[in-house]
């Protein structure tokens, strides 16, 4: 029996070959209506299997987390860590991606007139609606007025909020609420196994959700828009390797360790453009990977909404390149204020659908860019949205590290012997 497992596909290759087969199926299946909504519809099924699991799991974790730590003076310096900490590598991704476009200049290579547009009006709906919202009311919307209405709406930050309090509340009141705490922990520990076996479905997900992205598009629709996205591409993956990889530097450890242990992940992520397809996951694996659980369970969750690197880069990248395409010369001052836009428009519609796309929307008014340029570059939105998403999850694993080992909750010996059992087999040992 052990010689057959040995040869058994990992979770990682699956979904490689799934992504393949999904790439075959759109070539074959473009602008065939019948196969596209079947693919949709599988697709579909696959995304919601994985939010029936993350909100049972968040709340879980991170009140048993919150609980455990059990000092809101230190909850507090945690959080403003954190905060601090997404909003500076925020920063230098969007100052990135500004320099990367103004060196190469990709959008001045390109006919704008001559592309072909694609339609944007649900972006412009969620634009609209996010623009009454503002700042203002998404720091609003953090507090749920009814917790079962966030939870059954999926809203990641006001459940965020009441489990954060619900935790400090069972730590407050001692012994009496160690029986939530193992009522929740099983909880966790149920979500967890299910989560396993929703992943046996992961490469058929992946299959779909490729081939339905293909067959919408056509593989033609990249070719005039190809060095834009292979621009894009290169960003990312110098920010991963170089700014990231200083990151985990200064704090004692090595990227590829990380990358070693989230890369069936990052593929899943890749494959999906859904960071939420990953977050039961990347919770449980942070957990064995050292950091303390109530840093996991904290910081992964508050990443989803505040800590988006992948798409902080394509949204300064995709910025300039449509002023450059219409021919707008932007002064360093114009680009400082871009920035200052880019970091306050990202923070507050991050939690809608489509949220990159909606930020330039809200966003290039201000370089004077028409909004009629974003349907040019709508068509390809899928295809970027797959690299962001991925640089989004390794920016979110990284950041429990890096606020684990600031606060010392980060167990040496537990890592060490956790990346060597996947450098040994490919897998933990203690994985099924």
């Amino acid at each position: 029996m052990k010689r057959y497992r040995s040869y058994r596909l990992s979770l990682g290759w699956q979904i490689l070959i799934g992504l393949v087969i999904g790439v075959v199926f759109g070539v074959i299946f473009y602008k065939n209506n019948t196969a596209i909504t079947a693919m949709q519809n599988i697709g579909t099924m696959f995304i919601n299997l994985i939010q029936m699991i993350v909100l049972p799991i968040v709340v879980s974790c991170l009140t048993v987390g919150i609980a455990s730590m059990g000092d809101i003076k230190k909850l507090g310096r945690v959080g403003l860590k954190t905060i601090i900490y997404f909003e500076l590598m925020t920063t230098i991704a969007i100052a990135l991606g500004m320099i990367v476009a103004n060196m190469l200049h990709p959008g001045t290579l390109i006919d704008i007139h001559s592309l072909h547009g694609s339609d944007i009006s649900q972006y412009m709906a969620t634009a609209k609606t996010a623009e009454h919202t503002g700042i203002w009311g998404t720091l609003m919307g953090i507090i749920p007025t009814n917790i079962f209405k966030s939870l059954a709406n999926g809203d990641m930050m006001p459940v965020i909020f009441f489990s954060v309090f619900f935790g400090l509340g069972i730590a407050a009141i001692g012994e009496k609420g160690q029986i939530l705490i193992d009522g929740l922990n099983a909880v966790a520990e149920v979500m967890f196994k299910v989560t396993n076996w929703v992943m046996h479905v992961a490469p058929i997900g992946v299959c779909a959700l490729i081939g339905v992205a293909l067959a919408e598009m056509g593989i033609g629709a990249l070719i005039p828009l190809g060095y834009f996205v292979a621009i894009a591409y290169v960003t990312m993956t110098a920010f991963i390797l170089v700014v990231m990889g200083i990151v985990a530097k200064i704090f004692g450890f090595s990227i590829f360790d990380l990358l070693l242990v989230i890369k069936d992940e990052i593929v899943l992520a890749f494959s999906t453009a859904s960071s939420e397809a990953v977050l039961p996951k990347m919770i449980e694996k942070m957990d064995k990977f050292g950091t303390s659980q109530g840093i996991v369970s904290f910081v992964i969750p508050t990443g989803y909404t505040f800590n988006l690197d992948g798409s902080a880069i394509y949204q300064s990248i995709a910025a300039l390149f449509l002023a450059q395409a219409y021919h707008i010369n932007l002064s360093i001052g114009q680009q400082i204020t871009l920035l200052v836009v880019l970091m306050i428009t990202s923070k507050g519609i991050a939690g809608v659908p489509g949220a990159s796309f909606v930020v330039l929307l809200a966003t290039i008014s201000t370089i004077g860019v028409p909004v009629t340029g974003l349907t040019f570059i709508a068509g390809i939105d899928r295809i970027v949205d797959m690299g962001r998403t991925a640089v989004n999850v390794v920016g979110n694993s990284l950041a429990t590290v890096v606020i684990g080992k600031s606060e010392k909750e980060f167990d040496e010996e537990k890592s060490k012997k956790y990346i060597a059992s996947f450098k040994k087999h490919g897998v933990p040992e203690s994985a099924e």
